[in-house]
């Protein structure tokens, strides 16, 4: 059995596989969640047996939060496989993420925040080399971080 990990958040979108904890195999695609995720997984569902589904749940790309959240939620239903997450400053080395203008999600121990940040530093997603199970959530419904303006 495999778990498989996906960070849907910016471009590239990328898929981990998972075998023990250890990753196996690595996907990178610089296409739109909405467009990639059917087709990566088409493949992987013929090649792999999951017990698993991990993503970051946010904060990130609204559309992409979205989308993988929909994507995965439903493969989860459908074949009976937990969906678990995380948010995302776990596979960025806990760095600025971009949210509008000058502004940028931080966290601050177990608090996320939006404040402006003039240059920040900012580190892009990456698959960890090996992942616990436990450092992962049931509570998987999207975070956003800020609401729509309206």
């Amino acid at each position: 059995m495999h778990d498989a990990v996906v960070i849907a958040l910016s471009s590239p979108i990328l898929v981990g596989i998972y075998k023990d904890g250890l990753l196996v195999e690595e996907i990178k695609d610089e296409g739109m969640s909405s467009d990639v995720l059917a087709e990566i997984f088409d493949s992987l569902l013929k090649r792999y047996t999951f017990s698993t589904f991990i993503y970051a749940k946010g904060p990130g790309s609204f559309m992409g939060i979205k989308v993988t959240y929909l994507f995965l939620k439903t493969l989860s239903i459908t074949k009976k496989i937990p969906l678990l997450a995380c948010d995302a400053f776990f596979f960025n080395q806990n760095s600025p993420i971009k949210a509008v203008g000058k502004l940028y999600f931080v966290k601050n121990s177990s608090t996320i925040e939006v404040v402006p940040l003039n240059s920040p530093e900012i580190i892009g997603y990456k698959l960890p080399k090996n992942i616990d199970l436990e450092k992962f959530d049931s509570d998987n419904l999207p975070y956003y971080g800020i609401d729509a303006v309206g």
